[in-house]
């Protein structure tokens, strides 16, 4: 098991080579139409680059939530900075699980409840794959002419990707939240600890209802803000791609580059891209310079978190938290 944790980052680090070699061998880079250096073009970079930012303190608000249903009240800026610092480590490390694990070693070092803390941040990532396949549900249901004509395939791969992510979510929060199943590990170690910690955060979401609402309500919002930032990214680029499309097809762009295969869905991202754009007629070309557009501007905002990061690792240094073990 050590051994397989060790190797993950090299073969995420090969897979991205080989999804990017790939795609550069299949696309032909005389179809892309870089967008003319105009004001508005720069305007809207600028706002896609603040509505990634607004995603971040939205995302953070969503944790902020969670933890108030868990009985784990925190200060909202400090949740803010670890987001950022745990986006830094995220993006510039070859896992994500990096960022997870910086969060819950910080904030369980001042609320000492290092269970509930995992707890919270799992939930608050389950919450994004129910909504996530519900924005693609909600949008090709809204929009039946992206079921017909050169779009249909696309759609119905999106649909199924939609429907086995919420049956894949349903059978993991039927099982943990089992007594039988879930009850019996929550002091497990190792995988089963996760499971575990999903048991621990329903078990104690029953008892607030309402903010289990304002959870859902704040998980909507951040990844609503999420597709404004690609839509914007789209018009940055000039595509033809509309609204809908984007709310039909870019929730399952994020629930598929989240596979760990590569890093941080670079390669995957692209060639998931290419697949869903090309019937709306977006040349391949353009689909993989908008996932790369994407990605930088991710990382852009992440770089935010650089000081979040360093400030916290030099007043923490040797600080572990059990996950980590």
């Amino acid at each position: 098991m050590q051994r397989l944790k060790t190797a993950a980052p090299v073969l995420r680090i090969a897979g991205s080579v080989l999804m990017l070699g790939w795609l550069a061998t299949h696309v032909d880079l005389h179809e892309l139409h870089l967008p003319p250096l105009h004001a508005s073009t720069f305007a809207w970079l600028v706002a896609t680059f603040a509505m990634a930012l607004t995603g971040v303190t939205l995302s953070a608000l969503r944790w902020h939530r969670v933890l108030a249903a868990l009985d784990l009240e925190s200060s909202y800026p400090a949740l803010l900075r670890h987001y950022l610092a745990s986006l830094f480590v995220g993006n510039f490390l070859p896992s994500t699980i990096g960022g997870d694990v910086l969060r819950i070693s910080r904030l369980s070092s001042t609320n000492h409840d290092t269970p509930g803390t995992t707890a919270s941040v799992i939930i608050e990532r389950l919450s994004g794959w129910l909504v996530l396949p519900l924005l693609t549900l909600l949008a090709i249901v809204g929009n039946r002419g992206l079921l017909t004509g050169r779009p249909g395939p696309a759609s119905h791969t999106a649909l199924t990707v939609a429907l086995f992510t919420l049956l894949l979510l349903a059978i993991v929060l039927f099982l943990a939240g089992s007594p039988s199943v879930g009850g019996r590990l929550s002091s497990a170690d190792g995988w089963r600890r996760f499971t575990g910690a999903i048991h621990l955060g329903l078990d104690r979401m029953r008892h607030h209802p309402g903010l289990a609402v304002e959870v859902l309500t704040a998980s909507v919002a951040y990844q609503l803000a999420v597709m404004v930032a690609v839509f914007f990214a789209v018009h940055t680029m000039g595509l033809p791609v509309g609204w809908t499309a984007v709310l039909a097809y870019f929730p399952v762009v994020a629930i598929v580059q989240v596979l760990p295969i590569t890093i941080g869905g670079l390669g995957t991202r692209e060639a998931t891209l290419v697949f869903f754009l090309h019937p709306l007629g977006v040349a391949s070309a353009d689909a993989v310079a908008l996932g790369l557009l994407i990605y930088f501007v991710n990382l852009g905002v992440s770089l935010l978190g650089a000081p979040a990061f360093a400030l916290g690792s030099r007043s923490r240094s040797g600080v572990r938290t059990p996950i980590e073990a």
